[in-house]
Formats: structure tokens, C-alpha cells, sequence
């Protein structure tokens, strides 16, 4: 039987491997913002780069991560080249989700905006990545609406998809999809209780699944209200007026499941054209252990408006369960383009839409990263919503619109978006960061590669910490540790055997040493547990560096 290799998408360049260096981020305090000992990071430099150089320290930390990028529609933006051959779009996206997928949580989430464009092929390669079993929903989300005839065309496009996938186990926040009474709605909720009346008790036992007492009144002298609806269009100010100031009892009547026993056993017993209320103290569902109170009317359950909805600006808005559609008339995008005081024509999502992403995603403290920060929105949302967060974007936007932006939301002034939602007054901070150059450039003569001139020599001992998968943490001898028994030590000095012994000095029992020098004795015979490698020439062997010379 022939042997059957397993189901992936492939392209040309999908395996030619590329050892990055892991670069080294350096802060630039001029531009940091706020409050010093922030956790969150705001970096400059090519989200591949900056990825793998996050890579060693953030491995398994990241809850939520969100990105928006280029969906290579052949259309020329501001900001971003988006138009490239198919395979270069699915190379870029490829190593970055890779990256991506080691950097989240065990119950962390991606959350991947696209369009129908490379959609299904994105949707295809994250199964290969995270796994079939692993894709948690393909979400619609409706960006603008169908207006007019003149869109061209005989269906005119006005969503985009949101593919989400999970590390490992998820559990999503429940959040609810708000919109405004609708008449479709309020044909269902027209009737209200005016007055309760006088109730007696007509009879009391004990509930057979908790034992608590179970009290059932009928009640008399009642007034049931009815909200008309006659002349909607003319009289819709009106009608909302009225739903709003009955909200509290406003209800619809439906009737009960046949299997649910407890119900109809108490139904059984109660006249037809009858208001009553029921006291009792659930064993399940939401309110299990809470006293609770139903109200019964005509032989039927009534379900209150205000159990799916709520009192919004003197209006009332309802409250259902997400689908994976997203309507657009629930994420409102009123003044989208000046939305955190910056302009990003075409390409910058709404707030609304964010918070949504980090209210199922996450919570309070969580560690949330956009690697396509694009206007700072995913960083602006996460730093009002205190979350934690890391942002990369490449362009000069960075400093002009990302930067720009997250300082207003320090600063207070940023009115705007989620603002009210929360609360935000200001306050926090974040830690603004360049991407290193290459450690190893090409010598402008010869053909070998030396260390860059712009490092210092702390900046050298902390690159190679990185590449070599140490932390880079100087204590005395050592430069860095990459667990409890194997250290490094770098140096500028020639190594021979003597000075392998000295360093061994400091070393415990069952401990590794490696070393990195520019010269060493070539006939040194080393311990079992310390190695010695050369700069630069292991370095070459562990990452492919960029060849322009740098001056």
C-alpha cells in the first residue's frame, strides 16, 4: 500500500530554512513614555526580527495575540506594501505564525484578521501549525454596510474574517452582542406589569432537588399594560420613550419545555387568565442558590426585557449571545478615521472591535502582543483595558502614529474609542525599543565578517547570550545562564589553559561552562563539562547575519 504523507499547503520557498539572528532590543529612554517600571514595550524594527528576538524571554507567556496584516489585495497603502507574489505573502505570514505559536500560553489565543484573498490558505497553514483540532472559530465581521447601487458588481464584499486558533486549552470569555431595540424585538415585549396587586399564598413544599421551601402566590387586583406599536415609524420616539420608562416589567410569556418536570408541575395547578409568582431557590442554572421569584401569566413563564438587555443614553439596548458574525451596527465606527488622533486611511481597526477580541481573550494583567501594530489600536485598547502589552511595527508610523497615539492615552487626552467604557483617566507607561543591527557585518576589505562597530562590548556579551539561548544576567565570571548548571563567559581576552581554569573556579559541582573568545590556544585539552567556541567564526554557524557593511 503506498504510504500517504500528511495533508499541508505548500509553496515554493516553504522550506529553505533561515537561521535568524535573535536580535537584541535596545531601549531608547528618550522615547519611552510614562511610568519607568512598565512592563509594556513599544518596538521599532521588523516584526520577524523582533519576534525571534522575544522568542527565549516570552516563550509561553503571551494570553492573547492579535494581528492585522497585509492581506496582499494588490492595492498600494501609505504605510504598508501589499501587493507581492503569492508565495512571498505566504513565506512572510508563515515564519511569523511559527514564531507566534511559541510565544503563546498553553491557553493563550491568535486572532488573525484577513480577507477571502489568502484567507483559505492562511486558514490551511495554521492548521498545519497549531493543529486541526486546535482552530476555534471562523469569525465574520461586518466592516461596512451594502449602500446604494453603485457599489458594482452583482455581490459587493463588506466583511472580513477573523480566524482564531488556541495553543493548547481555551476557555473563551462569555460577552454578550449589544444592539438597539429593534420592532422586531418589541413585538415580543409589549406587555408590562402595572401593578402586581395583592398576592396570597396558595400553597408551600419543599423542593425535591435541594430540600429549600417552594412558596406559590396568586395574585389579584393586578394590571397588565400594553405597549402599542401601531404607527411605528411616526410614533418610534414615543414607543422607545415608553420601553424605556416600563424596562423593570416589561416581559414576554413562552411555554415550558414538556421535560422539565418541576415547571409544569407547578403550572398544572394555576388558572388560566392569572398572574403568579413563584418563590424559590434554583439547584442549577445561573441563579443556583439564589432566592429567586417567577412570574407566571395566562398559564405561561414570563421572561423579563431587562434579563437580555439594558438602559443605555435614555434607550434600550439588547444584549444576545455572539455568533461568529459580527454585525456592523454592533461595533460602531462613528469617526473610525480620527479614532485615537491619528489618520490611517483604509486599514485601521475600530476599538470597539479590540476590546471585544480582549474581553473574551483575556483579563486584567494579561500579557497581550500585536506584531502588526499598524496605527497602535490593539496597544491603545490593551493599555485602557490594563492589560499588559508588546507592540512591533517597522515604519516610520511607529514614531508617527503608534507612538503618538499611546502617548495621548498616557497623557488623558485620548477621549476617544473605549475611553468611557473604562473609565481612562490616563496613566501607565510603556518602554520604547530599537531593533540592534546585525551583531557580525562584513569587513569592508576582506572577505570576513567581524563584529559590528556600532556594539559596545556589553551589547556583544548580551547578543551572544541570546543566539546562544542564555539569559543574558552578568554576575561576577559569567555573562549569562541558560539553567541552574550551565553558565557562559565571554571575553576579549586570549583563552588558554590556564584561563579556562581559573573561570572553572567559580563553577559548582555538575555545572557547564561555555566560553566565547576572539583567540584561544589551539592544542587545549578542555574538562568534560566546558566548551570553548570563537568569535566570530561560531556564530556564523549559528545564524545567517545581514552582509552590508555597517558604518
Amino acid at each position: 500500500m503506498e504510504k500517504k504523507g500528511k495533508l499541508e499547503l505548500t509553496w515554493v520557498g516553504k522550506y529553505e530554512e533561515e537561521k535568524l539572528e535573535p536580535r537584541i532590543l535596545i531601549e531608547d529612554k528618550s522615547k519611552s513614555y510614562g511610568d519607568p517600571d512598565t512592563e509594556n514595550m513599544l518596538i521599532h524594527g521588523d516584526n520577524l526580527l523582533a519576534l525571534k528576538a522575544l522568542e527565549r524571554d516570552y516563550a509561553g507567556k503571551i494570553k492573547c495575540v492579535y494581528i492585522d496584516p497585509p492581506y496582499n489585495t494588490g492595492n498600494a497603502f501609505e504605510h504598508y506594501d501589499d501587493d507581492v507574489e503569492h508565495s512571498l505573502w505566504l513565506n512572510m505570514i508563515y515564519k511569523r505564525v511559527q514564531i507566534l505559536h511559541k510565544l503563546l500560553s498553553k491557553d493563550g489565543t491568535l486572532w488573525m484578521s484577513i480577507d477571502s484573498t489568502e484567507g483559505h490558505y492562511l486558514k490551511v497553514m495554521c492548521d498545519e501549525i497549531f493543529g486541526r483540532s486546535n482552530f476555534v472559530s471562523d469569525i465574520t465581521y461586518e466592516k461596512s454596510n451594502v449602500t446604494g447601487l453603485g457599489q458594482g458588481g452583482a455581490i459587493f464584499n463588506t466583511g472580513e474574517k477573523l480566524l482564531v486558533y488556541k495553543k493548547e486549552t481555551v476557555e473563551l470569555n462569555e460577552v454578550l452582542a449589544t444592539e438597539k431595540l429593534t420592532k422586531k424585538t418589541m413585538q415580543r415585549y409589549r406587555k408590562y406589569i402595572k401593578s402586581e396587586g395583592r398576592r396570597e399564598l396558595v400553597d408551600e413544599f419543599e423542593s425535591a432537588s435541594n430540600g429549600f421551601p417552594v412558596k406559590r402566590y396568586k395574585h389579584t387586583g393586578y394590571e397588565i399594560g400594553d405597549i402599542s406599536l401601531k404607527n411605528f415609524e411616526a410614533r418610534e420616539s414615543e414607543i422607545r420613550a415608553q420601553y424605556y420608562q416600563f424596562f423593570d416589567t416589561i416581559y414576554r410569556t413562552y411555554v415550558v419545555q414538556q421535560e422539565n418536570e418541576f415547571q409544569n408541575a407547578l403550572m398544572s395547578r394555576m388558572e388560566k387568565n392569572s398572574l403568579y409568582s413563584v418563590e424559590y431557590v434554583p439547584s442549577r442554572g445561573r441563579n443556583e442558590g439564589k432566592q429567586t421569584t417567577l412570574f407566571y401569566h395566562n398559564g405561561e413563564l414570563c421572561a423579563w426585557l431587562k434579563d437580555t438587555a439594558f438602559l443605555e443614553k435614555k434607550d434600550v439596548v439588547k444584549t444576545t449571545k455572539l455568533s461568529n458574525v459580527w454585525k456592523n451596527d454592533d461595533i460602531p465606527k462613528a469617526d473610525l478615521g480620527n479614532e485615537g488622533g491619528v489618520a490611517f486611511p483604509r486599514s485601521k481597526k475600530p476599538e470597539k472591535l479590540i476590546e471585544r477580541i480582549l474581553l473574551m481573550a483575556t483579563n486584567e494583567g494579561d500579557l497581550v502582543l500585536d506584531s502588526f501594530l499598524g496605527s497602535g489600536t490593539t496597544a491603545a485598547v490593551a493599555h485602557k483595558m490594563r492589560r499588559r502589552y508588546i507592540g512591533i511595527e517597522l515604519g516610520d508610523h511607529c514614531y508617527t502614529h503608534c507612538k503618538k497615539r499611546l502617548d495621548r492615552v498616557i497623557d488623558g487626552k485620548d477621549r476617544g474609542g473605549v475611553t468611557n467604557t473604562y473609565d481612562w483617566q490616563g496613566g501607565g507607561g510603556y518602554k520604547f525599543y530599537e531593533l540592534a543591527e546585525p551583531l557580525l557585518v562584513k569587513n569592508k576589505v576582506l572577505p570576513v565578517y567581524q563584529i559590528n562597530p556600532s556594539y559596545t562590548w556589553d551589547m556583544v556579551c548580551e547578543a551572544i547570550c541570546k543566539i546562544e539561548g542564555f539569559t543574558y544576567e552578568p554576575s561576577g565570571e559569567f555573562q549569562g545562564h541558560s539553567s541552574e548548571n550551565r553558565f557562559i563567559h565571554i571575553t576579549e581576552e586570549f583563552v588558554n589553559t590556564k584561563y579556562v581554569m581559573s573561570i572553572m573556579k567559580n563553577l559548582g559541582d555538575k555545572q557547564s561552562l561555555l566560553i566565547y573568545c576572539k583567540k584561544n590556544q589551539a592544542d587545549m585539552i578542555l574538562p568534560e563539562n566546558v566548551e570553548v567556541k570563537k568569535i566570530p567564526r561560531d556564530l556564523l554557524d549559528k545564524c545567517n547575519f545581514e552582509s552590508e557593511v555597517q558604518e
